[in-house]
């Protein structure tokens, strides 16, 4: 249960003066819904305010304050600027232009008053003017007037004013903490306490210290929970998984696995021999057999006696995965199944009653696997694929579908930087699929102008007549005013106009069973080119594909584009990725897209990729069920990981945990930081 302490930066943002249903709707678009949001949201940048005597050139572009006497009113129609011509005391003219609600620009200048001015003072021609003034008040108020002054990520119907208003009543919540930070590491960085830096970060534009002391904070809070899930885990015994063989040795498969797979079955193997149930995550690249060993892992799970259920992220990439262990697993006495949102009635009520019985042996499907109706008769192991769009919270109601905890292998295709696997995988162990199975081509990858549109439909007509297939990518589903992308609908009527039905259309819009279709019969080769949106990144096997065109390539990030890239050179032909580019590129665009040309490492894109989004997103898209940093960017991660790593294993090795004085301080960090999940481990366990 969360500290009282806590209580009230937890409380709704209504709590704050002033706040009504009006603002609170632009508060709500900024995910600012409670108190505690106002706190984590810090400035983006600093206004220091010059105070001015009088008026001077020089000073155009900086925000002044200054004293100036409204002299005139001037409009030059309804709908023109209004402006008010004012004089400072040693005569120099401004003209302060108001572009609405002229009746209010009066009242804050009436002429012949003088009044404090403050805003940034522009130089048009050879006429001194300020818009819209940030403040306007009597010269007697000067003292409240701000010499510095944060400046904050608004949305339309907030005031940046307001906003500093809202975090001034936040801060004046915050209460006294213990101190969860080992005092060596304090001293060493020169830190101060939590609410000194929570002050100083949202006061002083000089508070780089306290805004590294902050993104420490919940740097420690994600390693210190990722750290105590681990621990919890080991604590828990499970049920050890020892199968004789028997099955994989029926396996026929296409090609003897690379060395990369026969250590990472060889590993996985070994975790689910233990009673401590297994937490490893499968790192490979697009194409590096990761199903594979997959599969070798559930089949020693049904060996043992237990059932193994494989978790995928969407539809499309569970019915791919069941179609392909279905391959795979032809002749073997193994009962496969699949269950997903869409299966309803007398089928899913069979997979129920299978699962319950032990008669199904491996179940497939999305996250409708761990719903609450759903039991099993003995789970032993779950798989998870594409890990990084399920969160820790997501994980742990799959392990509570057994009596005792499963063993747990999750699986990622999207190449993490080596930086960040401690972030996010901390409480894992890890294996990595670094080779490709053999026969596997290089994709070539070529940069072209989206004027050349009529040369790639050419060239796209030549690869259909030799028997080819090809996927087409746009970003968008339908035209947009504030984009120049080609929408996957228009490109699909061009392509249709040219090549006839053998051109089909996916996008997220369509529901799952004219999606499933459209996607069978690109599979069938009965479509050649398959227009989609980035609906088709993950769960498309389609070996006969070829080539890929993806149309604003510059668009996309790097994790991205590879990820789309990974659809064709699935089979053992020679394929190629057209990356269709704008012709106005900045250099990071430029920069990305060379690297494409470059290489097929996953790995080498993925570092590449962090180093050029900086604090951007941290796996390229934006991913759910994960926690996202708010106050630690991306290069403070990488500053600060090993350190937080470090000090969070002092704590429980050392100080006793979460028991100890400075353990009860990070325990109310982790309610803080809501990371809170690992203490409701710790009971449980």
């Amino acid at each position: 249960m969360r500290p009282d302490i806590l209580n009230p930066l937890f409380a709704e943002v209504e709590v704050l003066k002033g706040i009504g249903p009006g603002l609170a709707k632009p508060l709500n678009r900024l995910g600012l819904g409670r108190v505690v949001d106002i706190l984590f949201h810090l400035p983006v940048s600093w206004i220091e305010r010059k105070r001015v005597e009088t008026l001077e050139a020089g000073d155009a572009g900086r925000v002044i304050a200054v004293e100036v006497t409204p002299t005139d009113y001037r409009q030059g129609g309804p709908r023109s600027p209004f402006r008010v011509q004012a004089v400072d005391r040693a005569g120099n003219r401004l003209s302060i232009t108001y572009f609405n609600n002229p009746g209010w620009a009066k009242k804050q200048l009436p002429l012949g008053e003088t009044r404090l001015v403050s805003g940034k003072l522009e130089l048009y021609g050879q006429e001194l003017q300020m818009v819209h003034p940030d403040y306007v008040i009597d010269p007697a108020e000067a003292a409240t007037l701000p010499v510095i002054e944060p400046v904050y990520a608004l949305s339309e119907g907030l005031t940046n004013n307001r906003l500093r208003e809202l975090a001034g009543q936040a801060l004046a919540r915050v209460p006294e903490l213990g101190e969860w930070v080992e005092p060596s590491v304090l001293q060493k960085r020169g830190w101060a306490g939590w609410m000194p830096s929570l002050l100083k970060a949202h006061r002083d534009p000089e508070g780089d210290g306290a805004r590294e002391r902050l993104a420490y904070d919940e740097i420690f809070a994600n390693q210190l929970a990722l750290m105590l899930v681990r621990a919890s885990s080991r604590r828990r015994r499970g049920v050890p998984s020892k199968g004789d063989g028997r099955l994989r040795d029926a396996l026929k498969l296409p090609y003897a696995p690379t060395g990369a797979q026969s250590r990472a079955i060889s590993e996985i193997e070994g975790d689910l021999q233990q009673e401590v149930p297994m937490l490893r995550l499968l790192q490979g690249d697009v194409g590096s057999g990761k199903t594979l060993v997959a599969l070798n892992a559930l089949l020693i799970a049904v060996e043992s006696g237990a059932q193994g259920a494989l978790l995928a992220p969407t539809e499309i990439l569970a019915r791919q995965h069941f179609e392909t262990l279905s391959r795979q697993l032809a002749g073997l006495p193994v009962n496969l199944s699949i269950l997903t949102g869409r299966d309803k009635g007398r089928a899913r009520e069979a997979t129920l009653m299978g699962l319950a019985d032990g008669s199904i042996h491996i179940l497939v499907g999305t996250h409708a696997i761990f719903q609450e109706a759903v039991a099993y008769k003995n789970l032993g192991l779950a798989v998870v694929d594409e890990q990084h769009r399920f969160g820790v919270a997501q994980r742990m109601m799959l392990a509570q579908k057994a009596e005792k905890p499963p063993h747990l292998l999750v699986m990622t295709a999207t190449p993490i930087p080596r930086t960040l696997t401690l972030t996010h995988y901390g409480e894992m162990d890890v294996s990595r699929l670094d080779e490709m199975p053999p026969g596997r081509q290089p994709i070539e990858t070529r940069v072209m102008s989206c004027d050349r549109l009529d040369e790639v439909a050419e060239a796209l007509g030549r690869h259909m007549a030799r028997g080819g297939q090809a996927y087409w990518v746009c970003p968008l589903v339908e035209e947009s005013e504030v984009s120049d992308q080609a929408a996957a609908e228009e490109r699909a009527r061009m392509l249709q106009s040219r090549f006839g039905d053998k051109v089909g259309l996916v996008h997220g819009r369509m529901k799952g069973p004219e999606k499933d279709a459209v996607m069978q019969a690109f599979q069938r080769a009965e479509i050649s080119v398959l227009v989609a949106t980035t609906v088709i990144e993950v769960g498309v096997d389609v070996p006969n594909a070829t080539l890929m065109v993806v149309e604003g390539a510059d668009r996309f990030g790097l994790a991205q584009l590879h990820q789309l890239r990974g659809r064709v050179g699935r089979g053992d032909q020679r394929s190629t990725c057209l990356l269709l580019r704008g012709n106005a590129l900045s250099e990071t665009a430029r920069t990305r897209l060379a690297l494409m040309r470059e290489t097929n490492d996953g790995f080498r894109i993925a570092e590449e990729d962090l180093r050029l989004r900086g604090g951007g997103e941290i796996l390229g898209t934006k991913q759910s069920g994960e926690a996202e940093f708010r106050l630690a960017s991306v290069e403070q991660i990488g500053d600060l990981i090993q350190l937080a790593s470090d000090d969070a294993r002092l704590l429980v090795d050392r100080d006793g945990g979460l028991e100890g004085p400075r353990g009860q301080a990070a325990r109310t960090l982790l309610y803080l930081m809501e990371r809170d999940a690992a203490v409701g481990l710790l009971r449980s366990g």
